[in-house]
């Protein structure tokens, strides 16, 4: 296969399992103006959850992959109920509790599971590869590819297209004026926390196909949300997916090129981005 046709759709597949983590952060900084930094944990224990459906006890991967959504998304409701009702407009606080989530959850993740890596896994369905031009190429990452265009398309129509959308947008905008109008901002909230972990989770199944899964890829995994935040925008389904295709060109291209230096370019970029437009490509203020 033509190198670079295999660096767009490693980019491209990349990519989607960035936005599919990114959009879930996006959409709670964005309703609730918290900064959830324990997110790439709740990845982590999304994936884990998937190892343990299809791996562990064989049943499915996409029940898998929809159990990672579920748990992260549950763990999520405590922690919005518990703590971050608590904290609207607090970012210091929140920065200081979602820290000390990221290492209760790591932990947790440890004496579940253990400290070893997990090997990647998917539906049996998807390991095998399609013929590209001539040259195989892995069948999960073109259903990642399929998968992240689905969800993408889904978060438009639903915050563009629809009622909840119009209440989710004007949480965004201006939270006191749309509890004026009579809208339950906290149960728009309270959907969007679970909503948006439910896609980190289910992003950890998704992103585990490619990647594996282990404890320590947390802050990792989260240094690139922020990436992808600060270069497209929060608030803007669009501007996840821009930035989180700016960064699977990145790492896709610049581990081909120069991969010595292929982190560096992602904050270059993020930057060069935040001189230049400090809401991100296409962000909204908040």
């Amino acid at each position: 296969m033509n190198i670079v046709l295999l660096n767009i759709l490693n980019a491209i597949s990349y990519g989607a399992i960035l936005f599919l983590l990114a959009s879930g952060f996006s959409l709670i900084f964005g309703v609730m103006g918290v900064l959830n930094l324990s997110h790439g944990a709740l990845y982590v224990v999304g994936a884990y959850m998937g190892w343990t459906t299809a791996v562990a006890h064989g049943i499915s991967f996409w029940l898998g992959a929809l159990a990672g959504g579920l748990v992260a998304g549950l763990i999520s409701l405590i922690m919005e109920a518990g703590f971050f009702r608590r904290l609207y407009k607090q970012l210091n606080e929140q920065m200081l509790l979602t820290f000390g989530f990221v290492y209760i959850l790591d932990n947790l993740s440890r004496w579940i599971w253990g400290p070893s890596y997990r090997a990647p896994f998917t539906s049996p369905a998807l390991s095998g590869s399609f013929t590209i031009l001539g040259s195989p190429y892995p069948a999960v990452r073109i259903a990642i590819i399929l998968i992240g265009i689905v969800i993408a398309v889904g978060l438009w129509w639903l915050q563009d297209k629809t009622r909840a959308g119009a209440m989710i947008r004007a949480g965004m905008d201006d939270k006191e004026t749309a509890v004026a109008l009579g809208i339950n901002l906290p149960l728009v909230a309270t959907v969007a926390f679970f909503v948006g972990s439910f896609l980190a989770g289910f992003a950890g199944v998704i992103g585990a196909g490619v990647t594996g899964v282990y404890p320590e890829m947390s802050m990792s995994v989260m240094l690139l949300v922020l990436a992808v935040i600060i270069i497209g925008g929060v608030g803007s389904v669009q501007g996840t997916l821009v930035g989180a295709g700016i960064l699977g060109a990145i790492d896709a291209f610049g581990k081909a090129l120069f991969p010595d230096y292929a982190m560096f370019t992602v904050y270059l970029a993020m930057i060069i981005v935040l001189l230049v437009k400090p809401s991100g490509i296409l962000g909204r203020q908040v």
